[in-house]
């Protein structure tokens, strides 16, 4: 079955490019890949890092996809159907 969020996921701008906005906000730079919000371009951890804050942000808010924001990594995640794309 398709994933209808991956396939109407645009693009955004992120809202930094410094790293995890909570982990800084907290004063820590203990992140080990950076992920990229596509509703809002908030960005934050991943699930490999301590605080996974990429995933806290999608159970607040609700925004379903996500990408990478390594360099030269272009995969999305769709939390909602657990999807890549």
């Amino acid at each position: 079955m398709a994933c209808t969020h991956l396939a109407e996921a645009g693009t955004v701008e992120p809202q930094t490019t410094e790293g995890c906005q909570d982990c800084l906000a907290a004063g820590h730079r203990d992140w080990v890949h950076l992920r990229l919000c596509l509703t809002c371009g908030r960005v934050g951890c991943c699930d490999s890092s301590p605080a996974k804050h990429a995933s806290a942000h999608f159970r607040e808010v609700g925004h379903p996809v996500i990408k990478s924001f390594q360099p030269g990594e272009e995969w999305r995640w769709c939390f909602v159907d657990e999807k890549l794309g």
